[in-house]
């Protein structure tokens, strides 16, 4: 199957009294992620992998033992990454649901150590990459960070919530300021609802 980009599921501009701009998301989405999905599409044509689901094709192109993955994966991943990404924020303000609370308290004692926990990942996440909040093979939840494209499905892992810190992410709002965004993302941009509807 071939990679489509989604549109957003929300105006351009509707993330940006909360701190993520327009012109971000005309990079991030309309550029960026346009990007990967272009170039995913030529790199399967004609393979193996050509007529695979996206989520198979993550799995199946994941080295673990590679220093740097190769591109279908880089670019299969980061459409999965993404797509999952704009779901995962929304302009609504909603407020956490009573039972991902509960679970994340059961989890990591709080919810602002959870936010704690997930900032600190983000942050020291080096170079390019994200932070998530997942729901282990044994039930748990944890956060984790990856490096560049990987994420949680290479691992049997279900992907709660994630925040891409690749610099064009947060730069055009928050500069250099990664833990300002992360911060601002945890407070403000994510969609808790659609975060509950994952477990």
């Amino acid at each position: 199957m071939s990679f489509d980009l989604p549109n957003l599921p929300y105006a351009h501009d509707a993330l940006a009294d909360l701190g993520m701009s327009k012109e971000t998301l005309e990079y991030h989405h309309d550029l960026h992620h346009k990007a990967y999905v272009d170039n995913g599409n030529k790199l399967i044509a004609g393979t193996e992998w050509e007529n695979r689901s996206l989520e198979d094709i993550v799995k199946g192109t994941y080295d673990a033992g590679a220093v740097a993955q190769n591109g279908i994966f880089n670019n299969a991943s980061q459409h999965w990454n993404h797509m999952q990404f704009w779901e995962m924020m929304g302009p609504g303000g909603n407020a956490m649901p009573g039972e991902l609370e509960k679970a994340i308290v059961e989890s990591f004692g709080s919810v602002d150590e959870f936010k704690s926990q997930f900032a600190a990942a983000g942050a020291g996440q080096f170079g390019s990459g994200w932070c998530w909040l997942v729901k282990d093979t044994d039930g748990s939840l944890k956060v984790t960070k990856t490096e560049n494209g990987v994420n949680p499905l290479c691992f049997g892992q279900t992907a709660l919530l994630g925040c891409d810190v690749w610099e064009h992410s947060y730069y055009i709002d928050f500069r250099n300021k990664r833990p300002a965004y992360l911060s601002n993302f945890l407070d403000k941009l994510v969609n808790w609802e659609n975060v509950a509807s994952r477990m």
